[in-house]
């Protein structure tokens, strides 16, 4: 699924008009898209009070569509509150009113009780108030009306957990799920800004393609999970299929994954050398190596110095070992030489896991980088800082290297801040990726691939199940993994990195806690995410 700026969605939509269908049948297709999903959703019967929040434009027009459906297929209770009056001659407004819908305008609110009341009693609140071109911050009526939403939501929920107990109808009441139409009502789809009354959607249905912001935060704080209804605009669309940035989902992971012939044997599954480990990091080279032979790698070779490789070898029975000189128990220089020597016939190399940042260890990744014909490599944590010490560092690197930073070291590597990096993602990824002639895998929320030739992809998750030690050497390992296995190196980390997450959410129900995920869990929840994707 692709994601698109808010001019290129315009650009797409004109040219739909232009080809397929007007812009009123593409509303028509988005309310009905949106209805439909959240009646699949929602228990809905003839008590549930369903409020529309309408803005004045496309958005609202949207809403309104999906008004008229719900009262077509539902019986529920369904009230409409104008943040503007729509003109007299609107005929998605039109058919609201024929349908004989209650219809509120703020300009006639006064104090905005009428609100108050709407939200304080809804189960569901649609949020169809602005759409992709908002512009920060918000001013005049509509941030009023929003901080005013997110008043009554506050004080319902309060209400519900202090009278739960005592009364039936209490129990019964909770926090209405909102659904937001594109976006959620504050936020900016281009660059992920977000006005302080936003209001914080349960679910979040964007039409055609996806929008960058809805995966930058603070943005997707607000977005709750996130629908892609194309509204029947296939991506072969050509305004469409000219976009080349997209959203990673389960049919095109399952696309890219590596075969697996039943007739295949170690070799025919890839051979990876992983190189990494320190006195201080012993347990990331396990995690790494572990879960390079989880993504189905045939042979995967741990090189790290002889007293690390005794320590995990009591903990992993399935690596090889090449022991490496050291100093003070950190690889050093002369271990580059070892390693271009007995990688001959492997297929990957994995650098930087644990590898600690000792002079020595500096020096022994420099002369590494200086082989000829070195392997494809897959470079993380500690060798990326190395790197950004050495002056035009992407031109030792073979071309189709991948590298995997979080935000602080892309921040080292590109100089500069990592608030730098966390605010120009997307902008940022796609530079730097062009300029160094290297896969970027920027590791976060929303992971950002981003290829050489232009293409990027994001990945649909997020959870802070992932934020704790080790889970990025569990990313290594897989997009290492699927390196050795013949994968190209945009397809290996996009599809590493959707594994990765997809492991950390089912880690989250196995364990029970996003709080409570370890590394090792997420390790141990690969093989549940291979299967989830390869089920047919």
């Amino acid at each position: 699924m692709k994601v698109v700026s808010v001019e290129e969605m315009r650009q797409i939509e004109a040219a739909v008009d232009a080809t397929l269908f007007s812009y009123d049948q593409m509303m028509q297709k988005a309310g009905g898209s949106a209805g439909r999903h959240l009646r699949r959703r929602i228990d809905i019967d003839d008590g549930t009070r369903v409020t529309f929040l309408i803005g004045k434009g496309n958005n609202g027009g949207d809403g309104l569509v999906m008004a008229v459906d719900m009262a077509r297929h539902t019986s529920a209770q369904i009230r409409i509150y104008l943040l503007q009056p729509r003109p007299e001659n609107d005929e998605v407004f039109l058919r609201a009113l024929e349908a004989g819908l209650f219809v509120a305008k703020a300009s006639d609110d006064h104090d905005f009780r009428l609100l108050k009341s709407l939200i304080r009693s809804a189960d569901v609140i649609v949020d169809a108030l602005f759409g992709i071109g908002l512009r920060l911050p918000l001013r005049g009526v509509a941030g009023k009306v929003l901080r005013t939403v997110n008043l009554m939501i506050d004080r319902s929920a309060s209400s519900v957990a202090a009278g739960a107990q005592s009364s039936a109808e209490h129990a019964k009441r909770r926090r209405p799920f909102v659904f937001a139409l594109d976006c959620p009502s504050g936020v900016d789809c281009n660059t992920g800004g977000a006005d302080i009354h936003t209001l914080v959607a349960d679910e979040t249905i964007t039409f055609i393609a996806a929008k960058p912001g809805l995966f930058t935060f603070p943005a997707a704080s607000y977005v709750g999970d996130l629908i892609i209804s194309p509204i029947g605009i296939p991506e072969s669309f050509p305004a469409l299929k000219a976009i080349s940035k997209s959203v990673l989902l389960e049919d095109r992971a399952r696309s890219i994954l590596p075969p697996r012939p039943l007739d295949g044997h170690k070799g025919s599954f890839g051979k990876l050398m992983v190189v990494a480990g320190s006195p201080n990091y012993i347990g990331a080279l396990a995690l790494a190596a572990e879960s390079a032979y989880r993504s189905g790698a045939g042979l995967v070779t741990v090189a790290t110095t002889g007293d690390l490789a005794r320590a995990v070898a009591s903990r992993l029975r399935e690596p090889t070992y090449l022991a490496l000189p050291d100093t003070d128990g950190a690889i050093n220089e002369a271990a580059a030489d070892l390693i271009v020597e007995h990688s001959r016939g492997y297929d990957a190399l994995l650098l930087g896991c644990g590898l600690g940042r000792h002079p020595s260890t500096k020096a022994f990744v420099q002369k590494l980088l200086e082989a000829r014909d070195l392997l494809p490599l897959v470079i993380d944590a500690d060798a990326l800082n190395i790197l950004s010490e050495i002056p035009d560092w992407w031109e030792k690197l073979p071309a189709t290297t991948i590298i995997t930073p979080h935000a602080g070291e892309m921040a080292r590597l590109s100089k500069s801040s990592t608030t730098e990096v966390n605010a120009n993602r997307w902008e940022l990824a796609a530079r730097a990726s062009a300029d160094w002639n290297l896969v970027v895998a920027l590791k976060g929320a929303h992971s950002l691939i981003a290829d050489p030739t232009g293409k990027m992809s994001v990945n649909p998750f997020k959870t802070d199940a992932l934020a704790t030690a080790g889970t990025g050497d569990v990313l290594a390992g897989v997009i290492a993994g699927l390196r050795a296995q013949g994968a190209a190196p945009y397809d290996s980390a996009r599809l590493g990195a959707y594994v990765h997450a997809l492991a950390g959410t089912i880690a989250v129900d196995r364990v029970g806690s996003s709080r409570s995920v370890i590394a090792g869990d997420v390790l141990e929840a690969l093989g549940w995410a291979f299967n989830q994707i390869e089920a047919t």
